[in-house]
């Protein structure tokens, strides 16, 4: 079923939920993730970046459970909670931002795939060549068809799929476990100097396991569809549990196989190539096909959940009545094919881009930290209890620092991405025949055509690049 049919047909439960929350974590970027790390820190970074990473991320679950009990009427998730605490044009851009954030999100998962077949056709690169554009071309409109038509078992769905991707990540963590050396691991924890400071290594690090930790929010997105009103929390705080151990071994334990250095250079998804130096060819083709499995269920868990952001900000009126409107199936045709359309934008831009996938990697986390800061922000404002507020805090902080380890190359192409969506936001302000902005309105939409022009300007001086 799709997201919108849920309420037509039947409630979810804790078991489905939490199924989504891991399905919508378990994706493209865990595959990624020996390289990614390699490329950044050794294993002392390692441990510090996933000690942080889980802690705020586990501060975020904290704070998405507490919501769901303390505002049960708050029922569109993240951008429901930056619209009651921080006005609709913030709420609005919040929508626009967890929306875009998945959209792009997608495009990791088509270069993904035509990396991976790259490795047996050489014509698809490292999903970077024309080829690979044009066969994701059309996998996104075949998933775009099948979709619009109406997915009814979409949950069932979700949950085998889940379970089909979870399995060879766990199978690869056992087996590097088995073949562990501990000379490379001893060799790659003294590490080198080539990493630059701690901190350097730890904030390298921390886009991705943003990427990875995706969807913990899941099932705020869908809590209005949810049987009992505290599984939302307590599917949240399952979901991160249950994924936070895995993600960690699969990038320690990779330390133990092969040298870093040899590591990071290890075409993706590189967790077949770890493998494949543990135990031979057959662990690389293995890898392959759990990832092909993954990120298909994955791109279908994430089409779903951002038609369902656009068509609840629509109902609610933060976004034009168009995106509201359903088909067969009672799925959200107009908001999937604008969803469609944006991983179409996203894929040609990272045929341009010198690395396709860390680039649509970084911006899709960088996309997503607003509405995570928004969302704990209001937490910090609506608690009442000591330990909510340091929860909140914590929380607060930890989106803080993650800005900042975006750095601003990936807060100005955000901002270039922002301000447009205002277009968006004044067409529903007409609908409803109200004034475009407030006061306090028109200094958010300043900072963000200021931020996009700076944008335009660094790309078009070359002071960054995608």
């Amino acid at each position: 079923m799709t997201a919108t049919q849920t309420s037509t047909t039947q409630k979810l439960t804790l078991l489905t939920m939490t199924s989504m929350v891991v399905g919508g974590m378990v994706g493209a970027g865990v595959f990624s993730l020996p390289r990614r790390f390699a490329e950044e820190t050794g294993v002392v970074g390692a441990l510090i970046a996933w000690t942080i990473a889980g802690a705020g991320m586990l501060m975020l679950a904290f704070v998405f459970q507490t919501l769901a009990m303390r505002k049960p009427d708050l029922d569109a998730g993240v951008y429901a909670y930056a619209k009651a605490g921080f006005g609709e044009y913030l709420g609005f851009f919040s929508a626009f931002g967890y929306w875009a954030s998945a959209c792009v999100g997608n495009v990791t998962y088509w270069v993904l795939i035509m990396s991976t077949i790259g490795a047996v056709a050489p014509g698809f690169g490292e999903g970077d060549t024309l080829l690979s554009v044009l066969c994701s071309t059309a996998g996104i409109w075949l998933f775009f068809y099948l979709v619009q038509r109406g997915v009814k078992d979409a949950a069932v769905l979700n949950r085998i799929v889940t379970i089909a991707k979870v399995v060879p990540i766990i199978v690869f963590v056992l087996l590097a476990l088995f073949a562990l050396d501990p000379a490379v691991f001893a060799d790659n924890l003294r590490g080198g100097t080539d990493y630059g400071s701690l901190f350097e290594q730890v904030k390298g690090t921390m886009l991705v396991t943003v990427f990875v930790f995706l969807g913990v929010e899941g099932a705020s997105v869908y809590s209005r569809h949810a049987q009992r009103r505290q599984d939302v929390g307590r599917a949240t705080i399952l979901g991160f549990l249950s994924v936070f151990a895995v993600f960690a071994s699969v990038t320690i334990v990779s330390y133990g196989i092969l040298p870093a250095t040899e590591i990071a250079q290890l075409r993706q998804p590189s967790m077949g190539g770890v493998l494949e130096a543990a135990v031979g060819g057959w662990g690389k083709a293995f890898v392959s096909v759990g990832l092909i499995v993954s990120v298909l269920g994955a791109y279908l868990a994430w089409s779903l959940m951002a038609a369902e952001v656009l068509y609840v900000a629509a109902k609610d009126d933060d976004m034009p009545r168009f995106l509201g409107r359903t088909r067969t199936g009672d799925v959200p045709f107009n908001a999937l094919l604008l969803s469609s359309i944006l991983v179409q934008i996203v894929l040609i831009v990272t045929y341009f881009s010198s690395d396709a996938f860390n680039f649509a990697l970084d911006l899709t986390s960088a996309l997503s930290l607003i509405p995570f800061l928004l969302a704990a922000g209001y937490a910090l404002k609506i608690a009442e209890k000591s330990g909510e507020k340091v929860i909140a805090v914590l929380a607060v902080i930890y989106t803080i620092f993650l800005l900042v380890a975006a750095g601003p190359k990936f807060l100005l192409v955000s901002f270039i991405i922002y301000a447009p969506a205002t277009l968006l936001f004044v067409k529903a302000r007409r609908e409803q025949g109200r004034e475009l902005f407030s006061g306090r309105e028109l200094v958010i939409l300043a900072v963000s055509v200021i931020g996009a022009i700076a944008g335009i300007t660094a790309l078009a001086a070359g002071w960054i690049s995608i």
